[in-house]
């Protein structure tokens, strides 16, 4: 898996001639590698891979009870591990540098939407009949996979002296599949390396 993500990653800059494409990392929920580039001055899209962040206790008890692996079954507990997840957006971007009065590189105010796919893997623990009745509990192992879009807006600033841009965002994602109509809150901040 990790070579396919660094053939990725490499072939990306061969995809596009933009002048303000940028690779780097962001941190925050989602955790991700994130790949940026300008369709146009105000239109951008981007490509994020990485790690998200697990949903509560009670979303992942609600998941077991809507669907119990038998008819008895009782939910006793869960562990739940951090997988995959890929976004892919698109954003309008505005140069508000003026606004701030900024004399040395500029900084853009932008809002977009994507769709993006998360995966965690969960492991219950349940009892067929009811808990403390000399009943052994058993395991079950699932991978929770949730799709749906998101909505965000970020600053982005870029050095005028360094290929370098930093930026912050704050966004939602709503679940599709799996759980549709769950929110879940999204925000980050980041550094992208220009070529």
């Amino acid at each position: 898996m990790k070579y396919i993500i660094i053939a990725v990653f490499a072939l990306i800059p061969f995809l596009s001639n933009a002048q303000e494409r940028g690779a780097g990392v962001r941190i925050g929920e989602p955790f991700t590698l994130t790949y940026k580039d300008f369709i146009d001055d105000y239109f951008s899209y981007e490509v994020m891979l990485g790690s998200g962040g697990i949903n509560s206790d009670s979303y992942f008890q609600r998941d077991f009870d809507s669907n119990p692996p038998a008819s008895n079954a009782f939910y006793v507990g869960h562990s739940a591990r951090k997988g995959v997840s890929i976004h892919a957006r698109m954003a309008y971007h505005e140069d508000i540098t003026d606004m701030f009065d900024i004399d040395q590189g500029y900084l853009l105010a932008y809002g977009g939407v994507g769709a993006q796919l998360r995966t965690t893997r969960v492991n219950y623990t349940y009892t067929e009949g009811q808990v403390g009745t000399g009943i052994v509990p058993a395991r079950e192992e699932r991978t929770n996979a949730d799709f749906g879009p998101e909505v965000f807006v970020g600053t982005e600033y870029y050095f005028d002296e360094l290929p370098i841009a930093v930026f912050a965002e704050l966004g939602m994602f709503l679940e599709l599949l799996d759980r549709v109509g769950h929110i879940k809150g999204q925000g980050g901040i980041g550094i992208r390396y220009l070529f």
